[in-house]
Formats: structure tokens, sequence, C-alpha cells
């Protein structure tokens, strides 16, 4: 392999088997919290409408939020050693994710991975419970998504020849379609499947690594 390769891999289902943001979101919001998660899931409502609406649902405290994060979240139990390989074959990772910047940088620290670059939405603390959100990489265009991934793919583009994609939902099938090569499950291999589009099903990060140590398969992208 002499070309410089990119792996892209989402945060909620993916990187961590929970979807943390859906788990936080669902133990601190009031009531409202079911009818804008059903508006989001139908394709009524894009992300960042839905944050927005979300954040004014808010109750627990920072405080309260990373405990639960800590008690409940992890990585994938695969993903640690995946990381360790892809930096002995000098292969970048990047995470991209629609959630919220607080959990993911909690998590990847409490698993010593607190060196991976990630881009999220931002949620800003106040003094006393809840917090606002922020959106550094939304898309002014489409403004659907909190943060757009498919800009930050085209943008990361620029300095790589090859992209891998993995992730596993709505967020990922629009910057999953502009990847060389996508693995893929739950909602994103679905929709995939659905338009007949070429991807890798796969469990966890196991069976990704395994597919990376077939004859070929790294000297072919």
């Amino acid at each position: 392999m002499n070309r410089k390769l990119l792996i892209i891999a989402d945060f909620d289902g993916t990187v961590s088997p929970m979807d943390v943001g859906y788990q936080v979101l669902q133990k601190f919001t009031g009531r409202g919290w079911d009818e804008i998660d059903r508006a989001y899931c139908s394709g009524e409502i894009g992300s960042k409408e839905a944050y927005s609406r979300i954040a004014a649902l808010i109750g627990g405290t920072r405080e309260e939020m990373q405990q639960y994060v800590r008690t409940h979240a992890s990585v994938d139990p695969h993903f640690v050693s995946f990381y360790a390989f892809c930096r002995k074959a000098g292969i970048d990772l990047k995470i991209l994710s629609d959630g919220l910047d607080f959990y993911i940088d909690l998590v990847l620290r409490k698993d010593g991975l607190g060196d991976i670059p990630f881009f999220s939405n931002v949620a800003r603390f106040q003094d006393g419970q809840g917090f606002t959100i922020e959106f550094p990489e939304e898309n002014p265009e489409c403004d659907k998504c909190g943060t757009c991934k498919s800009l930050i793919l085209q943008r990361l583009r620029r300095s790589f020849d090859r992209i891998i994609y993995i992730g596993d939902g709505y967020s990922d099938v629009c910057p999953a379609e502009k990847a060389d090569v996508v693995f893929a499950k739950g909602i994103l291999y679905k929709t995939f499947s659905k338009k007949g589009l070429s991807c890798i099903h796969y469990k966890d990060f196991g069976d990704i690594q395994r597919h990376f140590h077939h004859d070929g398969f790294l000297a072919s992208l």
C-alpha cells in the first residue's frame, strides 16, 4: 500500500456499540422527547432541528451526565486493537459524529484513546442544568444535520487518496456514498442494500480487522 489512506468512523453505534447520545438524551430530557425522536427517525426533521428542540428539554447537570456516560458507555471491545493496528500500518483514523462532543471525548479518554481526532456537535453546559448546542460543522446549504459529515469528508479528501467509511445510522448514508470503501451495519447497511450500493457488512471492529488482514485487501486500495 503506497497511497495515503484514511478511515472515517461514526461514533454512536459504531465506535461505541451503544448509541450514547440517544441514551443520554432519553434519560435527561422531559416530556416531548419521544415526539422529537419520532420526527427525526421518520425524516420529518433533521438532527439540527431535533437538537434545537431537545436542548430546551434537557434537565441534568454536567456532572450527572458525565457520571452516566462513565458508568454505561465504552468503545467496541475490538476497537482498541483495531486502532493499534491502524497506527502500526500508518493508516489515519478520524471520528465523524452527529452526536455531542462531551460524551465522545469522555468515552475515548476512558479507554485511552484521547488522541483520536473527532468532529461533532458541541454542548455548552449551563451554570445550573442542561446545555445549549452549537454546530461548528453544519452545512448552511442543506441545514439538515448538525454535523455535515459529507462536507468534512470532502475537505479531508484533499489530503488522502482513498477513504474507508465505517458506520451504521441515518447520518452515515450521505457521506458513505462519497467514500471509496464502506463497512456498514444497521440503517446504513439496509439503505445501501436497498439502493444497490456496494458495502461490506460487519458486526464489530473484530470483523473489520479480520477483513483488513485478508490477502490483497490493503494492496487493492
